[in-house]
């Protein structure tokens, strides 16, 4: 199946290497104004500077842009038929990525949303063990997602610090955000607070927030891109080499009424009889499996493609963690609670009213 990449960034040059070394994949074109052929190690005429005139030759497009353009190219396949794995977030602002969940719907195209941790085996055990009921009723969810990005970060993509779209909340928290919708089921209400003290950028570097659930759940999550800590998902899951591995340690935690796990070490503690502080706990590690999920995304894409899978991740499952990391924004900007259960084309001042009122 012959796929198209649309951006030749840090994400988008490891896509193309591993749909390049993919058995059912084949990397036909890398879409890019600003790198050239040699740059990518590909053939001259793999190059080229826009999607158009290469749409009717491909099977996929995969779109790893900077946040801004994902709208302009989901859009651009969908219109052409060509199902489009999108890079999270679905795009920059709830507006274009409803204009990309009416074009699934028109066009019939599907896409998938590259929230690719929801192909984690130990992601996918971790919502085995919660539906199970293993865990009881969700009460209380903690989530961290503590690193230190290095400054050539920042000057390779510039766009993550001073334009819209830019910053860990966008970029970063969407996943967990993804994580936890996974795990613990839809949010419906935020509050947060964000600083940029440290970096001193346009844009937050650090974000602490307040979620509650429609089960009834309340959580925390506490975001930076400049702390020096290894409790994030990509250091703690020990699944990108790249990333030094905190195997020892656990970003999220999440506590029933029966039992507690902690992921991704995947460390189950439960009462088996009584439920009291002076009772015992069971204490097991469930069983691990670990495996690259960017990878396993591209087999899933492939089979999207063939028409033989749904995708896991909707593009309405991507407006809806867009959705979230929209209020962490609005909170953090105004200083109040945003209700998500207020239809998302609500103004602010609906929204601030609809909270008010409850």
């Amino acid at each position: 199946m012959r796929i198209a990449v649309v951006g030749a960034g840090l994400i988008g040059r490891q896509h193309a290497r591993l749909i390049a070394e993919h058995p059912r994949l084949e990397l036909a074109y890398v879409v890019d104004p600003f790198v050239r052929a040699d740059d990518l190690d590909v053939p001259a005429g793999a190059v080229v500077e826009r999607l158009e005139p290469v749409l009717s030759d491909v099977e996929g497009v995969l779109v790893a842009t900077p946040n801004a353009l994902h709208r302009e190219y989901a859009l651009l396949a969908l219109e052409a038929g060509v199902p489009a794995l999108v890079e999270k977030p679905l795009a920059e602002s709830i507006e274009s990525a409803r204009e990309i969940v009416d074009a699934v719907e028109r066009t019939g195209t599907p896409v998938l949303v590259g929230h690719h941790r929801r192909h984690s085996p130990l992601l996918a055990k971790a919502v085995e063990t919660i539906a199970a009921g293993e865990l009881g009723e969700i009460v209380a969810v903690n989530g961290l997602a503590l690193f230190h990005k290095p400054d050539d970060y920042f000057d390779v993509g510039p766009w993550r610090t001073t334009r819209p779209g830019g910053g860990p909340i966008l970029i970063n928290l969407i996943h967990d955000v993804d994580n936890l919708r996974a795990l613990c089921g839809d949010i419906t209400r935020v509050r947060s607070v964000t600083s940029s003290a440290r970096r001193g950028f346009e844009v937050e570097d650090t974000a602490a927030v307040i979620l509650e659930f429609a089960n009834g759940a309340l959580g925390t999550f506490l975001l930076s891109d400049v702390a020096a800590s290894a409790r994030s998902w990509e250091q703690t899951s020990g699944e990108n080499p790249r990333y030094d591995s905190a195997p020892d340690e656990d970003c999220y935690h999440i506590a029933g009424t029966r039992g507690s796990i902690s992921v991704p070490t995947l460390r189950l503690r439960y009462y088996p009889e009584t439920r009291s502080w002076w009772e015992p706990f069971a204490v097991t590690e469930l069983a691990q499996e670990r495996h690259d999920p960017l990878r396993r995304q591209l087999d899933h894409f492939a089979d999207v493609i063939a028409g033989t899978a749904q995708p896991k991740v909707t593009a309405a499952d991507g407006l809806e963690s867009v959705r979230v990391v929209a209020a962490v924004e609005e909170s953090a900007l105004t200083g109040n609670p945003v209700d998500l259960r207020v239809p998302s084309g609500a103004s602010a001042a609906e929204r601030s009213a609809d909270v008010a009122a409850r």
